[in-house]
């Protein structure tokens, strides 16, 4: 086994909370990992458009929420000009040879996972964590992805003591609900954007300048 265990979390972050800082930190506890990324996508092709806040706005909610923690917010999709997960993943694995990745997904991904461009080939790239979200457990069940990873379930202490690192690889990992939801902020608050304006914030992994662009990553 070789390099830092790193976790990867993509989504929106449309905007980034609490919850996603409470099912991360979690998760690092869980799994044992060295860190976690937050992939805040340009965009994700399964959610539409309206609504979207501009990613630099994104970006700086994820910094936001993942200060003074192990999580480490970036926007490297742009610049590997990756559209699908898979597609992503197999560029993070060729650019950080030494690292050891995990993806995690909440039980509402598993439910419609088998959407998601060759979900297979995102199994077989490293091990799966998924995290148990209210209202979604019943439907991830019932997944067609589900009847097929479930043949490789394994602990999360199975994954910390196994003696190589390799995929199909299938981690629940369940706690107590979190109710927030990014759907939810913007309700309540739909100029939450305004408070995240500024000059180009910098990305926590490539260290480049994040510049707003349009529409790209995920499924």
């Amino acid at each position: 086994m070789k390099g830092p265990v790193t976790g990867l979390l993509g989504g929106s972050f449309n905007p980034a909370h609490g919850g996603h800082r409470r099912i991360s930190l979690f998760a690092i506890d869980a799994l044992g990992l060295d860190e976690l990324w937050w992939l805040v996508s340009p965009g994700n092709p399964l959610k539409p458009a309206k609504g979207m806040a501009p990613l630099a706005a994104r970006y700086r909610s994820a910094l936001a929420q993942g200060r003074r923690s192990r999580i480490r917010a970036t926007a490297i999709e742009r610049e590997l000009g990756t559209r699908f997960t898979v597609d992503t993943l197999r560029s993070l694995k060729r650019r950080y040879p030494k690292r050891r990745f995990i993806w995690l997904m909440g039980s509402d991904n598993l439910a419609q996972f088998h959407r998601w461009k060759d979900w297979r080939g995102i199994a077989r790239e490293m091990p799966i964590a998924v995290i148990a979200r209210p209202g979604y457990d019943h439907a991830a069940l019932a997944s067609p992805a589900m009847a097929w990873l479930r043949n490789y379930r394994l602990s999360a202490a199975g994954l910390r003591n196994r003696g190589e690192w390799s995929a199909p690889a299938l981690i629940e990992l369940r706690f107590d609900p979190d109710p927030r939801s990014a759907t939810s902020i913007r309700k309540a608050d739909p100029h939450w954007a305004d408070r995240h304006a500024g000059p180009a914030p910098r990305d926590e992994v490539t260290h480049s300048l994040i510049h707003d662009t349009a529409r790209g990553t995920h499924a």
